[in-house]
């Protein structure tokens, strides 16, 4: 599909495949619970995204249900189920995505790179090709839209990796995923290997290439754009450019570089970039992992200007130090401004175009949590917002705070009353510390009888000025989860004590459903 520009030469377009709730959450600290996927979803169709490869359905029970739940609520993208090249991972799969109809995607791979086959699989190559020609000719049983990866492509041996995508083409496969699994290859070589593939299978317009590339060396965009110079038509990313260790192609970087660049980039995709600062805030809050301040589009600095020089240029045209306008990714200027006389209506209106979407029940509390904060705040700001709905839109609590004093000071042992309901009993313990958060997180422990290990401990703050809330994240592990703890609060204590607390009943629920649990 092409678009003609103002001279009138053809961009062509590009697919954006998200696969921030597959290969993203697959990270340490990134798993989501349903509903949490379910509103990352919701605003991955908001942003207009071509394909969401909503899970990988025969990875958990858990996971299954996610992807089903998906594909009976979006309406907008293809939903794709990831499968390994087996019966019954296919049939798994499509157990899961039928229910998006026209739009369901079966994606199923096998490795073909030598140092896979002969350590991970121990298959020949004979053995892996009729693997890979088997499993794309089944999913074709269920559907046409079938994509076929070959996992660590850039490390395979070229007529190889020639032979795997002619023979999966000609079994049925619509779209070919050439990916780079270890983040492994440079931009030139990249592209050297996509035009390797466009002249030497012979099939090779029958299908969309896709390529999937993973950012250890920190070149996942820049490789994925030398692909698409080279042919590809399909781009695999996620959000924040989470994903298995270093992360992936960042969505919101390579879309930006496309609507930016078209003067030498001759290419176009269908994603309503106005969506993409919501989308990346987003999915923060329910992670719990932010953003770095530096990260381009997305980051607090992002649109930022301290230098004398640049507030200057700035001042007589923006276009002297923004290639972008804040607008085109969702930081609108003059946006509502929310403080205690804002009503309901205003504050459901901005949590929307934040993209959180809040059930009567949880949009109540939130509101009350909002009028709290803005009696203590001249202004509410998005970030604020966010944090609120963090604390709100949590698992089933075992674990509630209820009461928190803390006694401390350059002369005294810190001191830490806690009371806490856990299990419908109010229960309360009083623990000295190295400090006001030792003692707290002490006296969390002694009530929960917790053995977790704090892992990692940050503290931020979420805007400026000696009124602005205070955010903790932690790491914290049982031994068999990791999980992300996060608490906000205009006092750090009682943010450190939420964010504890928020971490163990994550704690609680993932052994829940370890056991068999809801």
């Amino acid at each position: 599909m092409a678009q003609e520009t103002k001279n009138g030469a053809e961009r062509r377009l590009i697919r954006i495949f998200d696969t921030t709730l597959r290969d993203g959450e697959q990270s340490p600290g990134n798993s989501m619970n349903m509903e949490e996927k379910l509103r990352v979803a919701r605003q991955l169709e908001k942003l207009n995204v071509d394909i969401i490869e909503a899970g990988f359905p025969i990875a958990s029970v858990g996971d299954f249900e996610a992807v089903k739940r998906i594909a009976q609520t979006l309406t907008k993208p293809q939903i794709a189920g990831l499968c390994r090249s087996s019966d019954k991972d296919i049939d798994r799969a499509w157990e899961a995505v039928q229910y998006a109809g026209e739009r369901a995607r079966i994606h199923t791979f096998i490795a073909t790179s030598d140092i896979h086959m002969k350590y991970k699989l121990q298959m020949e190559p004979a053995k892996v090709l009729a693997t890979a020609v088997k499993a794309v000719k089944y999913a074709k049983g269920y559907t046409s839209n079938v994509e076929f990866s070959c996992e660590d492509a850039v490390r395979t041996r070229l007529p190889f990796l020639a032979e795997v995508v002619e023979a999966t083409i000609d079994a049925g496969a619509t779209t070919v995923n050439i990916p780079d699994t270890v983040g492994y290859t440079t931009p030139s070589e990249f592209y050297n290997i996509i035009r390797y593939l466009k002249e030497n299978v012979s099939n090779i317009e029958k299908a969309v290439i896709s390529v999937h590339c993973h950012n250890d060396l920190g070149l996942s965009v820049a490789n994925s754009l030398a692909a698409i110079q080279a042919g590809a038509g399909q781009v695999e990313c996620t959000i924040n450019g989470i994903g298995e260790r270093a992360g992936n192609c960042s969505l919101e970087e390579l879309v930006m570089v496309l609507r930016t660049r078209h003067d030498i980039l001759p290419y176009y995709t269908n994603v309503a970039t106005e969506q993409l600062t919501s989308s990346s805030r987003l999915l923060s809050t329910i992670t719990g992992i932010m953003v770095q301040p530096n990260k381009a589009i997305v980051g607090a600095n992002a649109f930022a200007h301290e230098s004398g020089i640049h507030q200057h240029g700035m001042m007589m045209d923006s276009s002297t130090y923004e290639i972008m306008t804040p607008e085109s990714v969702g930081l609108a200027a003059g946006a509502l401004v929310l403080g205690k006389h804002s009503g309901r209506h205003a504050f459901k209106k901005r949590l929307q175009e934040l993209g959180h979407e809040l059930d009567d029940e949880m949009l109540n509390r939130a509101f009350v949590r909002f009028k709290a904060l803005a009696d203590l705040k001249k202004e509410v700001f998005d970030e604020d917002l966010d944090a609120i709905v963090a604390d709100e839109s949590r698992e089933e609590e075992m674990y509630k705070l209820v009461l928190l004093n803390v006694s401390c000071g350059s002369l005294s042992v810190a001191t830490a009353t806690v009371k806490m309901e856990i299990n419908g009993q109010l229960l309360r313990a009083a623990e000295l510390g190295d400090g006001p958060v030792d003692a707290t997180l002490k006296a969390i422990r002694k009530l929960t009888k917790s053995k977790a290990k704090l892992e990692q401990f940050n503290v931020g703050s979420i805007t400026g000025g000696t009124d602005a809330q205070g955010e903790v994240t932690m790491r914290v592990s049982d031994g068999n989860h990791l999980v992300v703890g996060k608490g906000s609060s205009t006092d750090i204590i009682e943010a450190s004590a939420k964010a504890f607390v928020h971490a163990l009943n994550r704690l609680h629920y993932r052994q829940k459903k370890m056991n068999g649990g809801v």
